[in-house]
This record gives C-alpha cells, sequence and structure tokens, in this order.
C-alpha cells in the first residue's frame, strides 16, 4: 500500500519591517522529492492555506531539480483537524516563519498529537521543531519530554543575527520541555532518531532527516 505523508508548511512572511522570511525552500524541496522517489503520496498543507512565503534568501542559489517541488506551494490545502488521519508520517519543513505560526496553532496541535498518540512518524527540521515545544500527549506530558532531538541551534540563531527578533530560542525551549537535546557542528547536516520521532539541525540536514523518515517508515513495513 502507498506511503502518505503529510508536508505542512508556514505562511508566516516577516520577522521585522524590512526583513521578510517564509519557507525555507531547500527543507521542504529536498525531502519533498526524496519522498516522491520513493513513490509516497504527499500532501502539502499550510496554516492558512493559499500560497505559501519563501525566505528571500533560501532563493538566491536555488537548484533547478527543487521546481516540480516549488509548484506544490503555489495554492496549498489549509490545515484541518481532519489531516490527523489517513497519513503515516508528517514532517515540517523550517524558516523562520515556523517559529511565529507553528508553536501555537490549535490545529497543528491537534494533529501532532494524534500522530504521536497512534506512534506514527514525525518528522522536523532546522526550525521545523518549533511546531513540536508546545504539543502534549493527552495526558499532558510534553512530546519531547525525554526525546533525543535536535533543531536549529541558539548558536546558529545568533551567527545570523536574528536571535534578538524570535518569539523564544528554539534549543532553549526544546531543552525545557525536557528534551535531550543534541547537536553537531554548525552549519553541517546532522540528524537524529528517537523511535518515531525524527529531528535535523539545520538545511544542510534536509536530505538525511527526510531519508530518515523514509527507513522509519520502511521498517514499519517489516
Amino acid at each position: 500500500m502507498t506511503k502518505r505523508v503529510l508536508m505542512v508548511v508556514t505562511n508566516h512572511t516577516t520577522i521585522t519591517d524590512d526583513h521578510k522570511t517564509g519557507l525555507w525552500l531547500e527543507e521542504f524541496a529536498v525531502p519533498y522529492l526524496v519522498f516522491k522517489e520513493k513513490g509516497y503520496d504527499v500532501k502539502v498543507a499550510s496554516i492558512q492555506g493559499g500560497e505559501v512565503p519563501l525566505d528571500p534568501r533560501s532563493i538566491e542559489e536555488k537548484d533547478p531539480a527543487w521546481a516540480e517541488a516549488e509548484k506544490e506551494l503555489k495554492n496549498t490545502a489549509r490545515l484541518s483537524k481532519d489531516d490527523a488521519t489517513g497519513f503515516d508520517a508528517i514532517f515540517l519543513p523550517g524558516g523562520h516563519g515556523t517559529m511565529f505560526d507553528f508553536p501555537d496553532n490549535e490545529t497543528l496541535q491537534y494533529v501532532l498529537q494524534q500522530f504521536a498518540e497512534d506512534g506514527r512518524i514525525i518528522g522536523a527540521v532546522c526550525h521545523g521543531p518549533s511546531g513540536l515545544v508546545n504539543v502534549t500527549y493527552k495526558d499532558g506530558t510534553p512530546l519531547v519530554k525525554g526525546k533525543t532531538v535536535t533543531s536549529f541551534t541558539d548558536e546558529e540563531e545568533r551567527e545570523v543575527q536574528l536571535d534578538q527578533y524570535m518569539p523564544f530560542l528554539l534549543e532553549s525551549t526544546l531543552r525545557l520541555r525536557g528534551a535531550n537535546f543534541v547537536h553537531g557542528e554548525k552549519w553541517k547536516d546532522f540528524s537524529v532518531r528517537d523511535g518515531n520521532l525524527i529531528t535535523g539541525q539545520n538545511p544542510q540536514s534536509s536530505r538525511s532527516t527526510a531519508e530518515k523518515v523514509v527507513e522509519a517508515l520502511e521498517e514499519k513495513e517489516k
């Protein structure tokens, strides 16, 4: 039976009046193509629906191979609670936009809680794990408590000089929720799997994070 993956992306467009943000294209396009190459059925949904804003810096050196994936962002479905069923995995690409519209979105929190309760695969890369910080199991336990996870690090955030504009620091908040936070060198590929939860550190980790999701899905078939 064909595996189904739900990819959820941001609609948030600005950090400050003169600093645009959105989805970091590589973190969507590379995993999208990994999933499609495996023959998976991929649904792309965004927090508000419609066209997805791309962080301008993420399209400065665009790989032509990403064109197919980019087309999927022109008119996305709005994420709904119905998306909590019918998928084998959920994947959250990053971009600074996610820091603003992922953590407190009730629909995303609900969908992720259902995936967690069912033991389905949850993947997130770079700032995508911002969607995980407020997710709990039905008994109130934070999703990430006691789990080994990674994300865009506080050091990387400071290096791009955006730490002061963020609503919170992602690494620090994951630690606060009880996560066992691990990371590799800054700007280098690093991803980690803890059971059904798979996370990647930065844009450079897009492929390895998606490949770990594939491995986890293939294992479930055995």
